[in-house]
């Protein structure tokens, strides 16, 4: 028999050499951390909206453009020509309450760069032609119910035209056309959007916010330059988060990860 001293002995070189092959099998020169591939980093939010911006400007461009004189065209159709007698949309404490200011004229009219906010920030062609289909739907519907339902604001308590740019903005968009409100409607519908993009690109809530005050600023001005009433708003909002939630919702099923 082997003793049992000499076989603890050859079991100690052998676990001994085993352990040495183990070593010079290991790379002598291992890849040095710099080397491996680092984490990949979201670009930062400045360079994601440059990007959206400049994606196809001048399309969206054009394409607004078109977008709003066929709307005009419209718009001003049903406006000159109703079909039935016109109902004077009633005031309410809110409307006694939003004084006439004639400075929030120009927040008004700051809508029409307002609504190319939304498309100007969209990256594909395809987004860009549905967003042009679901604010199309918007402002059909809008169109239509001034059609079968002509409205219109009642007359101003005092003479509008006495300001600068009143007596333009009463010969071009006379009282009619009231609820719901367009103005309203398009402005909310645009804010939903652009909030949707701000989000998905990780924008900071300092922007964000000034989404939300431009889209209240408006709102604000639609009753402060007497154009609407408070019904008007409430039925431009009502449509807007309408058309925002079922095109939103369908969009996040598109893209569930960006806008």
């Amino acid at each position: 028999m082997v003793p049992k001293a000499f076989a603890r002995t050859v079991g100690a070189v052998s676990h001994e050499r085993s352990a040495a092959a183990t070593i010079h099998a290991l790379p002598m020169n291992p890849a040095p951390l710099s080397a491996l591939p680092a984490p990949a980093v979201p670009a930062p939010w400045q360079k994601l909206l440059a990007q959206r911006v400049r994606y196809l400007w001048w399309l969206k461009f054009l394409g607004i453009c078109g977008f709003m004189w066929l709307f005009f065209h419209g718009y001003f159709h049903t406006l000159r020509h109703p079909v039935r007698d016109v109902l004077v949309m009633p005031l309410t404490w809110l409307d006694h309450a939003v004084g006439f200011a004639p400075q929030a004229l120009w927040i008004y009219l700051s809508l029409w760069v307002y609504v190319g906010v939304a498309p100007g920030l969209l990256r594909s062609f395809g987004d860009l032609l549905r967003y042009g289909a679901w604010i199309g739907a918007l402002c059909l519907t809008g169109l239509a119910c001034f059609y079968f339902w002509p409205t219109a604001v009642p007359p101003p308590a005092m003479d509008l035209s006495i300001h600068p740019g009143f007596a333009m903005l009463q010969g071009v968009d006379a009282p009619g056309n009231a609820c719901p409100s367009l103005h309203v409607a398009t402005a909310t519908f645009t804010a939903l959007w652009v909030e949707q993009v701000l989000r998905s690109i990780g924008a900071p809530l300092w922007l964000r916010s000034g989404n939300a005050l431009w889209l209240g600023a408006i709102i604000w001005s639609t009753m402060a330059t007497k154009q609407h009433v408070a019904w008007d708003v409430g039925g431009g909002l009502l449509l807007a988060l309408v058309f925002a939630a079922l095109s939103l919702g369908w969009h996040r099923r598109r893209t569930p990860v960006a806008a």
